[in-house]
């Protein structure tokens, strides 16, 4: 189960403690709002695409959206989120459960200018009913990330 993969990749680093499990989904950015007892915004979502060259993970605050036009000039290419069916055997969490964490070789992370205004935010942890509470410096560290990028729309 990709939980017990992100737990064990947290435990290297001494803070497999801090992954939550909740009774109740998290797995879209209005349950785990509610679960949390927070805004939607602090929920880091991780959305998953194809490029014509990698599969990546972009992650954003849970208020935003794609922008096509700045996701193009980003990434050379049409944003073309990956499938139900393929985002496991690529990504290596389930949707609802997808995170920057203990993913698959080959898969680049990225992170969104719009989660900076945060102290901390909310990723998921491998299951639709997890998550860990990261400052944006730990997020930028164990995400391994390969940058930050702006390809959210204007609010």
């Amino acid at each position: 189960m990709a939980i017990e993969k992100v737990k064990a990749y947290f435990a290297q680093f001494g803070m497999e403690e801090r992954v939550m499990e909740a009774a109740t989904s998290s797995a879209t950015v209005e349950e785990a709002a509610a679960t949390l007892g927070c805004g939607p915004e602090r929920i880091a979502k991780t959305l998953s695409f194809r490029t014509d060259r990698d599969v990546i993970l972009v992650v954003t605050a849970g208020d935003q959206k794609i922008d096509n036009k700045k996701y193009r000039a980003q990434f050379d290419c049409k944003a073309h989120m990956l499938k139900f069916e393929e985002v496991e055997s690529l990504i290596g969490h389930g949707v609802g459960g997808v995170c920057p964490f203990a993913v698959n070789e080959g898969v680049k992370v990225y992170l969104d200018d719009s989660l900076k205004r945060f102290e901390t935010v909310f990723p998921a942890a491998g299951s639709s009913n997890s998550m860990i509470e990261l400052t944006i410096p730990e997020l930028e560290r164990y995400s391994n990330s390969c940058g930050w990028v702006d390809v959210c729309k204007e609010r």
